[in-house]
């Protein structure tokens, strides 16, 4: 029969060891569960740093539209402000009729109305238009004058006809160095019988008398004059024949 052999029991130095390396297992353990957590730790610090920049770039960009937005709102606040209305200054560069009338006195009514007093210039670019319906508009200055209104009248191009009529509605009368006033006998068109046609004929000489006497009211020209001037032509004057005859106070200064 085969001999038994005993197992022997480990000795107090085995057991040393043994409990030495699982000590290290568990140190080794502690050390990866130590070095995860830091790998987390820089992850999160790393996760954490993207997201603050993320923020901060963000911010940088909310920040830029916001100064190129406010910029923008800045120069346009500019450019409505330096509109003519915001400085009591209305261009008429059209035909004078009914529309063009209308919206001109819609302006000078609101200015009057929230303005007390205020200085008020029309500059008149315009070939003329219809009698009647500039007379609206040279009543209207006059009320506003008698309401404490300063109005300038200013004729830039052109003053044609009629435009040059609305030119001596004003407190002052200006010109540019460059421009032109047509001074001439109103054209005027009668239909009916004849007693119809006659009638719209005195009608026209009283309406042009009325003319006349508007541009002599403070012109170095008598009414009389001034009919022999335009007589079956158009009567064209320069800012220095203007300012020289009395239709204008001042020329603008030219180059």
């Amino acid at each position: 029969m085969p001999k038994s052999t005993a197992e022997l029991p480990p000795s107090p130095k085995d057991n040393i060891l043994a409990a030495r390396e699982e000590q290290l297992l568990a140190d080794a353990d502690l050390s990866r569960a130590s070095a995860r957590r830091a790998e987390a730790e820089v992850e999160n610090t790393h996760a954490e740093a993207r997201k603050n920049l993320a923020e901060a770039l963000e911010f940088e960009v909310k920040a830029a539209l916001s100064a190129i937005m406010l910029d923008q709102t800045r120069r346009k606040e500019k450019e409505y402000l330096a509109a003519d209305k915001h400085h009591f200054v209305y261009v008429f560069d059209d035909q004078i009729n009914a529309s063009s009338v209308k919206s001109c006195v819609a302006q000078l009514t609101a200015w009057m109305r929230n303005n007390p007093k205020q200085d008020i210039e029309i500059v008149f670019n315009s070939p003329g238009g219809l009698v009647q319906e500039g007379m609206v508009l040279f009543d209207f200055i006059q009320l506003m004058k008698n309401n404490g209104h300063c109005i300038t009248t200013t004729a830039l191009g052109r003053a044609a006809s009629m435009a040059g009529v609305l030119l001596q509605a004003g407190t002052i009368r200006r010109m540019g160095k460059e421009a032109w006033v047509l001074i001439h006998e109103g054209a005027f068109g009668a239909v009916g019988n004849v007693g119809e046609v006659e009638d719209t004929v005195d009608w026209v000489k009283r309406v042009l008398k009325r003319i006349r006497h508007i541009f002599a009211a403070r012109s170095t020209l008598t009414e009389g004059q001034i009919a022999r001037r335009w007589k079956r032509k158009n009567w064209w004057l320069s800012s220095d024949d203007c300012l020289k005859l009395g239709f204008v106070d001042e020329i603008l200064p030219g180059v």
